[in-house]
């Protein structure tokens, strides 16, 4: 048992809910287990400073070049860290600064694009094997227009 009462097991399967959440949103009880965690893995530490650092930097950064000097400070931490899955995500925003970078200018993703191609995906599976391609347009029309 640890000092707020939970085993190890509980302390790891509760402590995903605070993860995906700001410091700052966290409840009483989730400082307490926050606390414990880090201090028995500080590795799921550095993680979540790290995830919290690139949320930060697209929240709060509204200049595209203060974003370009920003992201590569936060590659720079990555390196540092030696986080494998972190790396990937770092070289993927490497590949596409130029597309992210506009992110900062209007705020604008594609989000909208991907929710309508997703759209068409789930029609296109719903009417497998239909060969009338006029009908299947037509419906999509109808129900997406």
């Amino acid at each position: 048992m640890l000092s707020n009462g939970d085993t190890l097991k509980q302390l790891l399967a509760r402590s995903r809910y605070f993860l995906y959440k700001n410091k700052s949103r966290w409840t009483h009880n989730q400082t307490q287990r926050a606390t414990l965690l880090f201090e028995l893995y500080p590795d799921i530490l550095k993680a979540y400073d790290l995830t919290q650092d690139l949320s930060t930097i697209f929240e709060k950064t509204t200049d595209k070049i203060i974003g370009f000097a920003k992201l590569a400070k936060w590659h720079e931490k990555v390196d540092q860290s030696g986080f494998k899955f972190f790396g990937t995500i770092s070289h993927t925003i490497i590949n596409h600064y130029q597309t992210i970078l506009n992110y900062f200018d209007n705020r604008s993703t594609n989000t909208s694009a991907e929710s309508f191609n997703a759209k068409i995906k789930a029609l296109r599976s719903k009417f497998r094997g239909v060969r009338n391609i006029e009908y299947i347009l037509f419906r999509l029309t109808n129900i997406y227009a």
